[in-house]
C-alpha cells in the first residue's frame, strides 16, 4: 500500500472527486480526514473508507472559515500525530456569462475556490513544517488552464490555485514539502448537472479517449503525487482529461 500509515486531510471529500480520493487513500493505506460541510455526506465517505479497513474520521469544516481549519488540524494532530497531506479539493460552480455574472457569483467561487485553498494551506504549514516534510495538492481544471465560457470566476479561481503551487514549491520546497496541482477534465460528477446532456454529449465526442472521466481516475492521480513514488515531483501541473485539449 503506497500510502500507508500518512495521514491525510482531504476537504469536499462528502462526494464525487473528493469522496473517490478519500476511499483511495484509504485503500492505499492512510489514515484519512473527511472533511466538508455535510455531516450526512461525511458520515457516508467515512463509511466506505473503513469498509476497505482503512481508518478515517469525518470533520465538519468551512474552508472559508479559518479557525475551524485549525481546529481540525489540531485534532487531526492529536490523534495521530502529523499531517502529511492535504488535498484542497472543496469548490463550487456559480456559472453565468461575464456581462450577466453578478459580484456576489464571482465572489462566492473566489472565497471557497480560492481564498479556501489558501486557508487549508494555512492551516496545515506550520505541522508540515515542524515535520520537515509534506505534499500539498490543489485540485485545479482544464478551465483554470484554457478558460471555459460561462466561467469566468471559476477560471480564475482554478488559474488562481496553479499559482499558489508554483509559489509553495518554491517558497516549500527546500522544507521538504512538495506541492502539486491536478487539472481535471471534465468528470462525472453532480458538478456536471448544471451542463446540459447535449454539450455533455458533445464534450464526449471532442475527447480523444471517447469518455467523460471517472472520480476514481482523478483521485488515483492524487493518490499517487501523495506517495514516495512521486518524490521528485514538485511545482507540476497535472491534466487528466483525456486528452481533451490536444
Amino acid at each position: 500500500m503506497r500510502l500507508r500509515d500518512k495521514v491525510a486531510i482531504i476537504t469536499g471529500a462528502g462526494r464525487g472527486i473528493g469522496q473517490a480520493t478519500a476511499v483511495k487513500f484509504a485503500t492505499e493505506g492512510a489514515k484519512v480526514v473527511v472533511c466538508d460541510l455535510d455531516p450526512e455526506t461525511i458520515k457516508e465517505t467515512v463509511e466506505m473508507c473503513k469498509e476497505t479497513r482503512g481508518d478515517a474520521m469525518g470533520y465538519v469544516a468551512d474552508v472559508r472559515d479559518i479557525e475551524s481549519l485549525e481546529s481540525m488540524v489540531a485534532a487531526t494532530v492529536a490523534k495521530w500525530g502529523r499531517v502529511d497531506c492535504l488535498v484542497n479539493n472543496a469548490g463550487i460552480v456559480a456559472d453565468a456569462q461575464m456581462k450577466n455574472m453578478s459580484e456576489d457569483q464571482f465572489d462566492s467561487v473566489i472565497e471557497i475556490n480560492l481564498k479556501g485553498v489558501f486557508n487549508c494551506t494555512k492551516a496545515v504549514v506550520n505541522t508540515m513544517l515542524a515535520q520537515q516534510s509534506g505534499v500539498i495538492l490543489n485540485a485545479s481544471s482544464i478551465v483554470g488552464l484554457h478558460g471555459n465560457f460561462g466561467q469566468t470566476n471559476y477560471a480564475a479561481s482554478k488559474f488562481g490555485v496553479i499559482g499558489m503551487v508554483k509559489t509553495w514549491a518554491r517558497e516549500l520546497g527546500r522544507k521538504g514539502i512538495r506541492a502539486n496541482a491536478v487539472c481535471p477534465g471534465f468528470v462525472t460528477t453532480s458538478i456536471l448537472g448544471t451542463i446540459p446532456e447535449r454539450v455533455l454529449r458533445a464534450l464526449e465526442e471532442k475527447v480523444p479517449l471517447g469518455r467523460l472521466g471517472k472520480p476514481e481516475e482523478i483521485a488515483n492521480t492524487f493518490a499517487w503525487l501523495a506517495s514516495d513514488e512521486a518524490s521528485y515531483i514538485n511545482g507540476a501541473v497535472i491534466e487528466v482529461s483525456g486528452g481533451l485539449t490536444i
